[in-house]
């Protein structure tokens, strides 16, 4: 069978959908491709333990554009984003709680350190500015560098001009943020470890590299241009899981028009005349279209998908030399009590945000040693957050999901992934879970990573 469209989208990730539901929204008749039977790619939501619902892979959302909610009607496909209420750091005999209240923070850090207290509002101004600053090129498209026509700098001049403009003082920050560590332009401001620690958290987080591993500052800065109805710095989570978000979008894309498919795996790109044709689906369905836009990454896109010889060999060794350098696991365990931490005995609202297993620096650093060696880290940086305190939705009545996520899980493990390897992912979280009066596991998913 054949068919023709104006555009394919290959892949049915939330990237994948946006592309589609603009593309159908400017007319085109569009088809999206997913191999899977759910949409969402890494955003998405499924029932691996019986009852229980995870965010698979991705579990907060905050870098949604606010212009893509807004022009898609996202919340009236159903898209809605519940408040996460800040970051509790347990330790082994006290602990650090940042909320959301501006105030309560830094009350509670002014319990760790005077100075720190008041070198958090001037900090956080300034970040806020600099995210400020820093944000509008979220929807640039990226200039050609390697090209030869000036007019791939056009759309970086605004942004330029808008430099020349910052006080020197911001000026110097913004060099800082693009060359130093996390850990070493943080303690510039703070000295209280939890605080350090947790907070370069933020500059690492997804990155093959450590607290003092020089560019990660300027990671820091992604969680200050994190927006939710407004309000910048916040984050959240998606009521049903990431996939609400992934199926909101999908139903936003079907409202303009676009064909979503499901379970349509694509087995080969046709090129003609060096132009992206159409695909082959696995099944042998051929469908043609002026536009193929895919949101594989760059190997499958080039290599796999493509026969061989199509591409220029350069270009073909450039892609085959891309590295794939992912940091980051995910364990998701379905609960029948709350953890009971000996910092803060009980349930209480310290379980409705983000708990960061994050005590010191060293222990941040000393958990990518292990990663640069091609190794899980023995003890690694954690943040776990209980969704179905937020969306009681997501388990079942008294019992709850718990969402783990982990770094360092390196892409390339030495020896590679197997089941046990996976399974070894988890035994730090147990050894976390140990330090408290923790709630027993009634069922465990073995660890994912990515």
């Amino acid at each position: 069978m054949s068919a023709r469209y104006d555009a394919i989208v290959i892949g049915g990730g939330h990237n994948g959908l946006v592309s589609a539901a603009y593309l159908a929204r400017a007319g085109l008749k569009t088809v999206v491709l997913e191999s899977r039977h759910v949409l969402g790619g890494a955003a998405v939501t499924e029932e691996i333990v019986p009852g229980f619902r995870f965010s698979v892979a991705s579990y907060v959302v905050s870098l949604l554009r606010p212009e893509i909610i807004r022009e898609l009607d996202l919340p009236r496909h159903g898209l809605d984003i519940l408040p996460l209420d800040g970051t509790f750091t347990p330790l082994d005999r006290d602990y650090l709680w940042r909320v959301n209240d501006h105030g309560r923070t830094v009350r509670e850090i002014r319990r760790w350190s005077i100075s720190d207290a008041e070198a958090y509002e001037e900090y956080g101004q300034l970040m806020v500015e600099m995210a400020r600053f820093i944000k509008p090129i979220l929807s640039l498209v990226p200039p050609d560098l390697t090209g030869n026509d000036p007019r791939e700098l056009v759309s970086v001049l605004p942004l330029l001009r808008a430099f020349r403009e910052l006080p020197q003082k911001q000026q110097a920050v913004f060099v800082q943020l693009m060359t130093m560590s996390a850990a070493d332009f943080l303690e510039q401001w703070f000295e209280t470890q939890p605080l350090l620690a947790t907070m370069s958290a933020s500059g690492i987080i997804g990155t093959f590299q450590g607290v003092r591993s020089p560019g990660t500052a300027y990671v820091l800065l992604h969680h200050y241009m994190g927006e939710i109805d407004g309000a910048f710095r916040a984050w959240g989570i998606p009521k049903g899981g990431t996939g609400g978000v992934s199926e909101s979008i999908g139903r936003a894309a079907d409202a303009q028009g676009a064909e979503v498919r499901r379970e349509a795996p694509v087995e080969r790109i046709l090129v003609k005349e060096g132009r992206a044709v159409g695909v082959v689906l696995k099944n042998g369905d051929e469908l043609y279209a002026d536009t193929v836009v895919s949101t594989a990454d760059v190997r499958r896109t080039f290599i796999d998908l493509l026969e061989p010889g199509t591409l220029d060999p350069e270009f073909e060794r450039q892609v085959r030399n891309f590295k794939f350098r992912g940091s980051s696991g995910k364990v998701n365990i379905a609960v029948d009590r709350l953890p009971d931490f000996t910092a803060i005995p009980g349930e209480g609202e310290h379980l409705r945000g983000a708990i960061s297993f994050s005590p010191n620096l060293d222990y941040m650093e000393q958990a990518y040693d292990d990663a640069k060696y091609g190794q899980i880290s023995k003890r690694p940086y954690i943040d776990m957050i209980f969704p179905s305190m937020i969306d009681p939705d997501m388990a079942p009545p008294g019992h709850h999901v718990m969402s783990c996520f982990v770094q360092y899980a390196p892409y390339d493990l030495e020896g590679g992934w197997t089941d046990q390897r996976r399974d070894e992912l988890g035994e730090p979280l147990a050894r976390e879970e140990g330090k408290t009066r923790t709630a027993s596991n009634k069922a465990r998913r073995p660890a994912r990573h990515s």
